[in-house]
């Protein structure tokens, strides 16, 4: 189900209206695509932060219009904590859209009691997909991950339609031996002698 945002129009724009804006707890946004006119709104930051909570792509906008949308673009403040600036672009449901989703992990493999570890790889993959069906996240159950098996990207689980855009060959997560960490002896053959001490007395005679 689309996430619902209400807007509203914003008359005025400008970097000191939309700083006024944003203090007001509101986020300036534009509509625009379809060969239609651009539209500029703006959005309250708890449906915007609702919406990437729940990491919503398809949005259905109400108020001052009454559209389905995709959240194209949010522009970030510097240290990426909050929202400056929405780009919506109008959207059928059927109409293809390429999309950026996180990749998660779900089960424990059994391949960890056979003495190998789960190394995660890809955590985020590009995929093209009906607006109507873009998923949250993509999941990878790894209950029947062994020793030296893994899960590539052409194994991912998708919605009809869907097709990842990146190199089904490339591997997601794998399960496999740990790399031996090195003997104490070996550590102590590598590390450098003491170092020699300036003007310390030589066995038998003193320094110069």
């Amino acid at each position: 189900m689309a996430e619902q945002l209400t807007v509203e129009i914003r008359e005025s724009t400008g970097k000191h209206v939309n700083r006024r804006l944003r203090k007001s707890g509101r986020i300036p946004a534009v509509l625009y695509g379809h060969g239609k006119e651009n539209i500029c709104l703006s959005v309250s930051v708890e449906q915007i932060d609702a919406a990437i909570r729940h990491s919503s792509h398809l949005v259905d906008l109400t108020g001052a219009v009454n559209e389905s949308a995709f959240i194209r673009q949010m522009q970030w403040d510097t240290w990426g904590t909050n929202v400056l600036h929405v780009d919506f672009t109008r959207i059928s449901a059927h109409e293809k859209v390429q999309v950026t989703l996180s990749v998660e992990l779900r089960g424990e493999a059994p391949g960890v009691k056979e003495g190998g570890v789960v190394e995660h790889l890809i955590h985020r993959v590009e995929v093209e997909c009906p607006a109507a069906a873009v998923p949250d996240k993509l999941e990878v159950n790894i209950n029947h991950l062994r020793l030296d098996e893994s899960v590539t990207v052409g194994q991912l689980e998708l919605p009809e339609g869907a097709a990842v855009t990146g190199k089904p060959e490339d591997v997601v997560v794998h399960c496999v031996v740990p790399a031996e960490l090195p003997a104490e002896e070996e550590i102590a053959a590598a590390a450098p002698g003491e170092p020699e001490v300036i003007g310390a007395k030589e066995e038998g005679g003193e320094a110069e």
